[in-house]
């Protein structure tokens, strides 16, 4: 039986796409020599559920599940701006631009996680936290780096970078290559869409 690795996310305009490559240029320049993994704006999505291993037997029943959960909300805007890191901007690991949206998205992400859970996927520990994760700090980061991203990102204020309208949502297969993963959209499912 084969498995790809997958999850469930919804994509933003290429006007914001632009606005998320230069922010994340910039902060490329102030850390050059810092180890931080960045997402190539291509690839900045905002995850609602990652599924991890998923047979190819239960693409199908997935795309179901996005598409019953999709037609239950309809079409809604986010804004994107701010930056931010977790654990926090002292200790950053993961370093995002944030998201204001209304509980339509809330409601969407939760729905998926609930349909899917039934199906077996693992239920995320973690309350649902809507980012755009822009870089990944490295293991191999030194105390004098961390201080160096957290001085970078208390110093850098972005503000807001626009507002896109959500239409859909998909189900992506990620490919993880030696230059990075590879996503690519297996089905979608259009908000406010009847089945």
């Amino acid at each position: 039986m084969s498995a790809i690795r997958a999850f469930i996310a919804i994509d933003f305009s290429a006007e914001i796409h632009e606005r998320l490559d230069y922010v994340t240029g910039q902060l490329k320049s102030r850390l050059p020599d810092v180890p931080v993994r960045w997402v190539p704006a291509k690839n900045i999505h905002l995850t609602l559920k990652f599924l991890g291993d998923v047979s190819v037997s239960n693409l199908e029943m997935l795309n179901r599940i996005i598409r019953s959960e999709a037609k239950k909300i309809n079409p809604f805007e986010i804004s994107v701006g701010e930056l931010g890191a977790f654990p926090s901007i002292h200790r950053p690991r993961v370093i995002w631009v944030g998201i204001e949206a209304p509980p339509e998205l809330n409601m969407l992400q939760r729905g998926i996680e609930n349909e899917t859970s039934r199906l077996g996927y693992a239920r995320e520990r973690r309350p649902f936290s809507p980012h755009l994760t822009t870089g990944r700090v490295s293991r191999n980061a030194t105390a004098g780096h961390i201080h160096q991203i957290a001085d970078v990102l208390g110093d850098c204020k972005i503000g807001f970078l626009g507002a896109t309208r959500i239409q859909a949502v998909y189900l992506y297969r990620s490919d993880l290559r030696p230059h990075g993963a590879v996503y690519t959209r297996l089905y979608n499912a259009d908000l406010g869409e009847p089945i």
